[in-house]
């Protein structure tokens, strides 16, 4: 190579290469650059179009390790040493998400732990998703480990037994003569809308009282999916949905109150449960303004009305003058009496740039973890001491105790260990 010519800067030495190497170099750097292209245009389109998808484990938030500790060792810290209060019983009746419509094909098997017990969730055949208790009445294998899909059967990889997946019944015993008629599993209730796999549960075992409302902007494809938040809740159940009566945290809590000296945000909330024949739902109206010079700036109003329907779901159906209209669907799950999996997904208008709806997703995931940090660390205060401005949160809770029957499940606390 000689030696450059005077003015030239060091980086175009990689242009001056002369001999049998020269081709060789140019065409490393040009693949170089369009692989590096290639990348950023992949990032870009993932960032403007494809779903937003954020899953959190439990010890991701709510904890603050201290001393170089680990943040999973600081959540089983505060797991095992929190007073947990005289908590309601641990399971309400009611609806609950067992999974995502889109993670379950065909043929597939999957195990799920949903109000502590143990569920295998599989698709028949059919295209049904059917819900049975995992562990086989003959030796306990786990149905849904190992084991597989015929038609609308799941097969038990033990010993080849077969259950029915609409009611649980043994069909096919394949070294036995006759299958006898007793043997079956548990069939759970269930039924498959709005892009979610819901069970029933009711501790005495009583049929579904209601029924979990379609979205039909959803089913008919004017509200499309946009992503989804998964986070895990050390708390009892009922301290999730009683935000919604709790108004005064919430400009306290989910606002800086100033970001600016010229720009404030408001919060303004009512809640009402609702009449017969759904009692079993309530609704909370939340309007936000945003505030500019002292003045109410209109541009940046958002109205949201949140629809309870029982104790683990609820609807945010949102609009935005300039962002237009979604919803956001919160599932709360009770995994085990003090451990909750709540997810929330989004649906939005189909003809929204996709960015639009993931930046409101990952703004309700921000505001969400911070009540996470509050729940993972609290007791449970059975008679709280209240001011007249909070008598919203005694209305809810009556309300919600209707999900509770005599025969619910408790938690008792026994020589270190958690009996319910």
């Amino acid at each position: 190579m000689k030696a450059p010519p005077a003015g030239l800067f060091p980086g175009d030495l990689m242009w001056r290469f002369e001999g049998p190497l020269d081709a060789q170099a140019r065409a490393a750097v040009l693949c170089i650059i369009a692989g590096v292209s290639l990348y950023a245009v992949w990032r870009l389109y993932r960032l403007l179009f494809c779903p937003l998808v954020l899953l959190r484990a439990l010890e991701d938030v709510g904890y603050v390790p201290e001393d170089g500790r680990s943040k999973a060792r600081a959540a089983n810290e505060v797991r095992r040493r929190r007073k947990i209060g005289d908590l309601p019983p641990v399971y309400p009746n009611g609806w609950y998400r067992v999974l995502d419509t889109c993670v379950l094909k065909r043929g597939q098997v999957r195990n799920v732990t949903v109000l502590g017990e143990q569920v295998a969730v599989f698709r028949g055949q059919d295209g049904e998703a059917y819900v049975l208790d995992a562990y086989c009445p003959h030796l306990g294998a786990n149905l849904a480990v190992g084991g597989r899909v015929v038609g609308n059967c799941i097969e038990c990889p033990f010993h080849g037994w077969q259950f029915a997946g609409n009611d649980g019944k043994c069909v096919k015993i394949p070294y036995a003569e006759k299958v006898p008629d007793f043997v079956k599993v548990r069939r759970w209730p269930s039924c498959e809308v709005n892009g979610h796999i819901m069970v029933w549960f009711h501790c005495d075992g009583e049929d579904p009282q209601w029924t979990v409302p379609e979205k039909r902007a959803i089913t008919q494809g004017e509200w499309v999916y946009r992503g989804r938040s998964e986070h895990f809740i050390n708390a009892h159940i009922q301290e999730i949905p009683e935000n919604a009566g709790d108004f005064s945290h919430l400009n306290h809590l989910h606002t800086p109150g100033i970001i600016f000296k010229f720009l404030q945000h408001e919060w303004k909330a009512s809640w009402e449960p609702q009449s017969e024949p759904n009692t079993h739902c309530a609704k909370m109206f939340l309007n936000h303004s945003l505030i500019l010079f002292g003045h109410r700036c209109s541009l940046g109003d958002i109205h949201v009305v949140a629809s309870q329907v029982g104790p683990g779901l609820v609807f945010l159906d949102f609009e935005q003058i300039l962002i237009g209209r979604g919803t956001i669907i919160q599932c709360v799950t009770p995994v085990e009496p003090l451990l909750q999996c709540v997810t929330h997904t989004i649906f939005y208008q189909w003809n929204v740039l996709p960015l639009i709806p993931k930046i409101i997703l990952a703004g309700e995931s921000v505001q969400f973890e911070r009540d996470v940090m509050i729940w993972n660390n609290k007791k449970y205060v059975s008679k709280p001491l209240i001011v007249k401005e909070d008598s919203t949160i005694q209305r809810h809770r009556r309300w919600f105790s209707q999900f509770y029957s005599e025969n619910s499940p408790r938690l008792q606390y026994q020589r270190d260990t958690f009996d319910f």
